[in-house]
């Protein structure tokens, strides 16, 4: 059986191609599982995962709590909201106890980039990097990718524009990989403040324009405003930004071609997309949702294999 060339899930940089098209054809079967009136199989029945948010989500956390679910997994949920990390307890520390439980997978979400890499020298259960700061959000642009190619086919010599707050967003960075990775062509667009300085060295065209971006793209994958991540001003106001880089249906209408528009939650509705955008028939948003639980489903069901001593 095929497995991962990697022993965790820490961002798309350390995948190779093939990772990910496993990655992908195992998501097909198991979405074909999760739309059975039974959504249950027994894959990991003997595995304990510890979902371990140091940070805010509801719904990454939800989604990977409901593919350990499908897998018949046990599950540990953990959030430093009411933990003895506000008591002073360190990042090795809260984990080492958790593993102490006999955990085999840890799912972890933390503020801090590179967090997830810190956890993989030390311990040795598999690590999934659920989102690490402003740094990769691995599963978010593998199920991005997956839901991509699910309605365009092959993404090789696609082109994918990446369109908002590019600066903060962990989501970019793993999508820009992955997107290369398969062989597509990506741009990101946003004001000139929420751009990485040097973010043209990753090999991604980028503009300041949003309907330049449209008129150029396949696929649209708008991403919101992380005003929670946000220490600066970096534009004079959310009206502002909707009126200049604010997506909607009059504007998709106004092409000369039909685009895909996904995003990958939660919408700023009316900022940077309008709510007819967001529902009209270009969106795949709710596939992006479903296909959700199948990626991460396939990603933990590969990840067990990589145990020897472990039947998944």
């Amino acid at each position: 059986m095929a497995k991962l060339s990697v022993k965790h899930l820490l961002g798309i940089k350390e995948l190779t191609p093939e990772d990910i098209q496993l990655i992908f054809k195992t998501a097909e079967q198991f979405k074909e599982v999760i739309n059975r009136p039974i959504k249950k199989v027994p894959s990991l029945r003997d595995i304990t995962i510890a979902n371990i948010f140091f940070e805010n989500s509801t719904r990454t956390r939800l989604s990977f709590e409901l593919a350990e679910k499908r897998l018949s997994a046990d599950v540990v949920n953990f959030s430093s909201s009411n933990s003895s990390v506000k008591k002073g307890e360190t990042l090795l520390d809260t984990v080492n106890n958790i593993l102490s439980m006999k955990v085999d997978m840890v799912v972890m979400r933390h503020s801090s980039p590179g967090a997830p890499h810190f956890l993989s020298r030390h311990i040795d259960a598999n690590i999934v990097n659920a989102g690490d700061g402003t740094h990769e959000h691995p599963t978010q642009a593998l199920l991005d990718t997956f839901s991509m190619r699910e309605k365009v086919g092959e993404l090789k010599g696609k082109k994918i524009a990446i369109i908002g707050d590019i600066l903060h967003s962990r989501v970019a960075l793993s999508n820009i990989y992955a997107l290369q990775k398969l062989g597509a062509e990506v741009m990101v667009c946003g004001p000139k403040t929420l751009l990485p300085k040097h973010i043209h060295e990753l090999g991604v065209h980028v503009s300041l324009d949003v309907k330049e971006a449209l008129a150029w793209c396949d696929v649209a994958n708008i991403l919101r405003i992380q005003l929670e991540r946000q220490q600066l001003k970096y534009f004079p106001s959310l009206r502002e930004y909707s009126l200049y880089y604010g997506i909607d249906k009059k504007m998709l209408d106004s092409l000369n071609k039909e685009i895909v528009v996904m995003h990958p939650g939660p919408i700023n509705r009316g900022v940077e997309i309008s709510s007819d955008a967001a529902d009209s028939k270009q969106s795949i948003i709710l596939n992006q949702v479903e296909n959700g639980v199948a990626v991460r489903m396939a990603v933990l069901y590969l990840l067990a294999q990589s145990k020897p001593s472990q039947k998944a």
